[in-house]
């Protein structure tokens, strides 16, 4: 078994689609259904169950793209962090980021490691949520700024902040004005903008649980992958969308964050931590300090916003 096998395996289970594998790893659809096989016949066991539209992770490739991911992970960065180690003395801090804590929270941090003179290089990486969780617990991340679901609190967490989700409208929508938290309902015949599935599963699911929750399933007619893209697209009036409160720090103005009404799926934003990767690095346990105080700071400005 060879890194390309499963750097390609990782391609097809994250695209779910052949296809679309082999335009990002810039290579033909046949040589890589090829590697693929090769790979199902080492591993001794189907790891796809090929449908119509696309390819499904059987029990033994879900088992498999844990394994593989991490041993990429490794790979890719043994040497770079080997390299830095030698040349700086420094320890590394690996930190995944649900894309709006790049703004809210990364900034904050990276000036408090620099301000105590902590000898720790961070390399950042964005990353939606359930995919960090299973980095920390693979050894892929050593802190992570993370949205966990209601049933995912465990010992990975540090901190963490009530962060409610709220609909964004554009400014000259009906739905705009009032200060009073709004029932989701008054969207129902309202399009949606969402994050795409295939790029921000979390997203996805939750801003159809809460319409279900509601009464109603949202007519989705805009996609984007980033959340800057999906305010965007709201702004423009094509749609409203679902997001947490904390992104109303970063764009009030362009767009107007209506309140919901309380829902049993709720949101929260957490500093998550692999607890062996700080147990004796005084260095690192002190970024997973200040990552909690830049935190439960956000929090407070979530506070003044309302």
């Amino acid at each position: 078994m060879e890194l390309r096998h499963l750097r390609y395996f990782v391609a097809v289970a994250e695209q779910g689609n052949v296809s679309r594998a082999a335009r990002k790893l810039f290579i033909a659809q046949p040589p890589l259904s090829q590697q693929l096989k090769q790979l199902e016949d080492e591993v001794g066991t189907p790891l796809f169950t090929r449908l119509p539209r696309g390819m499904q992770l059987t029990a033994a490739g879900e088992s498999l793209l844990e394994d593989a991911r991490a041993i990429l992970a490794r790979a890719q960065q043994a040497p770079l962090r080997a390299r830095e180690r030698e040349r700086h003395g420094q320890a590394v801090l690996r930190l995944g980021l649900v894309p709006s804590a790049m703004q809210s929270l990364l900034p904050g941090l990276l000036r408090a490691v620099e301000q105590a003179g902590w000898e720790v290089q961070i390399e950042a990486r964005e990353m939606i949520s359930s995919r960090q969780q299973q980095a920390l617990r693979q050894g892929e991340l050593e802190l992570g700024f993370a949205r966990p679901g209601n049933q995912d609190a465990d010992a990975l967490e540090v901190a963490s902040i009530e962060d409610p989700y709220c609909l964004a409208v554009p400014p000259s929508h009906a739905l705009a004005s009032g200060d009073e938290p709004l029932d989701l309902q008054a969207a129902a015949r309202l399009p949606f903008v969402g994050f795409a599935r295939y790029q921000d599963a979390d997203y996805f699911d939750r801003t159809v649980a809460l319409c279900a929750e509601a009464g109603f399933t949202p007519l989705i007619r805009h996609e984007a992958g980033q959340l800057v893209n999906v305010l965007a697209l709201v702004a423009c009036g094509l749609g409203v969308a679902i997001v947490p409160s904390s992104f109303a720090t970063l764009y009030r103005g362009q767009v107007v964050f209506r309140p919901l009404q309380a829902a049993r799926h709720s949101s929260r934003l957490a500093v998550l931590a692999a607890p062996q990767a700080l147990q004796g690095n005084p260095v690192l346990a002190s970024v997973a300090r200040a990552a909690a105080r830049e935190l439960h700071g956000l929090a407070g400005r979530l506070h003044l916003a309302r």
